[in-house]
């Protein structure tokens, strides 16, 4: 295949939102695969060979997109992969770059959004730093978040690390969903 050709692999569980991105990005060039998570990943590489993904962070059953981030680093190091998560933590930005993803982006975000991070390989400097201290239920989000990465989004081993009965920690996530 010719260097120039985009190829993207979208690691996404939601059907929808995941044909709206394959629409838009083939009209923007870009041959594209799906996948709903990590089964049939080891396959597709063999014969499409990606240059660009896009990963969902928490996929069906509870599966951590940051499995898929790995895979596809280990396959490719020059692979440029673009994370994206309803669930933004500190602690899953640092692992998912750490793994090997480019950026990490917040959903909503759009294919304008994703192509961009995709161009941007370094990081920006002139970011506006905030004079604003993190908030308690901040910090509190950012702390569960760690937990729920360090034992790969298994609510009940998240909730034992942080000292909550399961239940208290299922009811937390539910008030912060984003959908």
């Amino acid at each position: 295949m010719p260097k120039t050709e985009r190829r993207l692999l979208i690691v996404e569980d939601d059907e929808a939102f995941a044909r709206t991105l394959v629409r838009s990005f083939e009209r923007r060039g870009y041959q594209v695969r799906h996948l709903t998570g990590e089964d049939g990943m080891p396959a597709l590489l063999k014969e499409f060979l990606p240059t660009h993904a896009v990963v969902d962070l928490k996929l069906a059953g509870g599966a951590s997109g940051l499995t898929s981030v790995k895979q596809l680093h280990a396959f490719d190091q020059d692979l440029v992969i673009v994370v994206l998560t309803g669930y933004a933590s500190i602690a899953t930005a640092v692992e998912a770059i750490k793994l090997g993803a480019r950026h990490y982006l917040a959903k909503p975000s759009n294919t304008d959004d994703i192509e961009a991070a995709f161009d941007r390989a370094a990081g920006d400097t002139e970011v506006e730093l905030t004079e604003r201290t993190t908030s308690i239920k901040t910090l509190e989000w950012e702390h569960i978040h760690e937990a729920l990465a360090a034992s790969d989004f298994n609510i009940s081993e998240a909730a034992r690390r942080l000292g909550l009965h399961r239940r208290t920690l299922a009811r937390k996530l539910e008030k912060r969903r984003i959908k």
